[in-house]
């Protein structure tokens, strides 16, 4: 294929450089993109009077002729070509002619993969909100059948106080809905209309940028041209979004992971997403969750490696740069398989609710009730929580739990001791007196629900 910028030069590349710098194994994703940007690129010359109303239509016409082609099938890229643009631009010169010369006129390659990038990275945006959204929509329905679910909560990965398993849930839900807002940003970031920028000063055609804009549906136009063909901080947002989404995924397999062993044996995973051994035949590996968590270092690195080529550019455009897409579409699909597979599997996973409960009895969940207890009849909380902490002292010497100690042995520790304290520190207790907003008591986790679901319903409507 003959280059199109290849009048400067008075020999051909070399074959070395030529497979070095050919970025159509992986741009060819933006295809569709770069056609929607040139038939908006040609519709605007068309109304403006730089090219004829021939051309226009001609351009138009096969560009969307190429398009169709290529997702039918009937059209293969040609892996021998530099990138996707050029490609586009060969085979529509090809096609029409003289016109699909003109198609280039008023603008560069720099402000032209700007413009593509930033399209696919809008419907990037808006494709991970939504798988954000499903799997939301499977923690937040969890959380609801498992309100009065007591669990043990912990700190240090030792247990704390008692919870339930619809608050523990929740607690992921608020983590899924800042991600849906941080890909919503991201977004926002990436719907700025960069055409017009030509290579890095603009063009001296009489361009309609705003009708472009509109066209494409972009919310804002790009405000220096050399920043516009030099800017990658919307796809480092959609990175950033995308390794923080991918670091509370792992959080949850981690749990999960735990929670399955049989030193919890508090969760069943179901065959359909667990492995075997080649060796051990009663294993049964949480592989699903494991991936997930070992691919949350990919993404992390697609992150790296794109701040990495950024540093330490020059403004405007280098060929650097090329580098931002493999790491940002690695991304994309990596951010993909993760959250399908993992909403998937979280629907069929079964939670153990007599395993959770007779856990959150164990290690004393209750001993910061019991403190409290004694503060609702006027001890100081320093001296009620040095009594509770000497009771646990004492339990876990003689091998027994709070609520076994009879009334003369809890007045021995403190005399405002009554019967009232054993309902005070039952697990059930513990949990509903938590009912202030953000606790785990049932009606608090009810309301939260709530609010998740307010948010799921404002998703359906307009894009932010």
């Amino acid at each position: 294929m003959t280059k199109l910028w290849a009048g400067r030069f008075e020999k051909p590349t070399s074959a070395l450089l030529d497979d070095f710098q050919s970025s159509i194994p992986f741009d060819q994703r933006l295809l569709a993109c770069d056609i929607r940007g040139s038939v908006a690129h040609a519709t605007m010359l068309g109304e403006r009077g730089i090219l004829s109303p021939d051309d226009a239509r001609a351009i138009v016409q096969g560009l969307e002729g190429i398009l169709a082609d290529v997702q039918a099938g009937r059209l293969a890229v040609d892996m021998s070509a530099e990138d996707v643009h050029m490609f586009v631009e060969d085979v529509l010169t090809r096609r029409i002619g003289e016109a699909g010369k003109r198609l280039h006129t008023g603008r560069s390659r720099n402000d032209q993969v700007a413009l593509d990038t930033r399209l696919y990275a809008r419907e990037a945006c808006d494709h991970v909100r939504g798988l954000l959204a499903a799997l939301l929509r499977v923690v937040v329905g969890l959380a609801r059948e498992h309100v009065e679910t007591v669990m043990p909560g912990y700190t240090h990965l030792q247990k704390a106080q008692p919870v339930t398993l619809g608050f523990h849930l929740m607690a992921y839900a608020q983590m899924f809905m800042r991600d849906i807002t941080r890909f919503a940003h991201a977004r926002q970031e990436a719907d700025v209309m960069p055409l017009g920028s030509g290579a890095l000063a603009g063009t001296t055609y009489a361009l309609d940028r705003e009708r472009v804009a509109q066209l494409l549906g972009f919310a804002r136009l790009s405000d220096n041209a050399m920043d516009a063909v030099s800017d990658r901080d919307f796809l480092l947002s959609f990175l950033s979004a995308a390794s923080i989404a991918m670091m509370h995924l792992s959080r949850f397999c981690e749990e999960l992971i735990l929670w399955n062993t049989n030193e919890f044996s508090t969760v069943v995973m179901d065959d359909a997403f667990a492995t075997g051994s080649s060796i051990m035949p009663q294993k049964k590996n949480p592989d699903a969750c494991e991936l997930a968590r070992g691919k949350t270092g990919r993404v992390y690195g697609d992150l790296m490696a794109l701040l990495t080529v950024m540093k330490g550019l020059p403004l405007a455009y280098n060929k650097d740069m090329q580098e931002d897409k493999e790491a940002f579409f690695d991304a994309c699909d990596t951010l993909d398989g993760c959250l399908r597979t993992f909403t998937a599997m979280l629907q069929t996973v079964t939670f153990r609710k007599d395993r959770l409960y007779a856990s959150a009895g164990l290690g004393f969940t209750n001993a910061t009730d019991l403190a409290d207890y004694l503060v609702e009849k006027g001890v100081p909380f320093r001296d009620a929580h040095h009594v509770s902490g000497a009771l646990v002292g004492k339990c876990v010497r003689e091998g027994r739990a709070l609520a076994d100690l009879s009334l003369e042995e809890l007045q021995k520790a403190h005399p405002a001791f009554d019967a009232g304290v054993y309902e005070a520190i039952s697990l059930e207790s513990c949990v509903k007196r938590r009912n202030l907003r953000g606790g785990p008591a049932p009606q608090a986790v009810l309301d939260s629900i709530g609010r998740a679901e307010a948010f799921l319903a404002a998703l359906d409507g307009p894009t932010p």
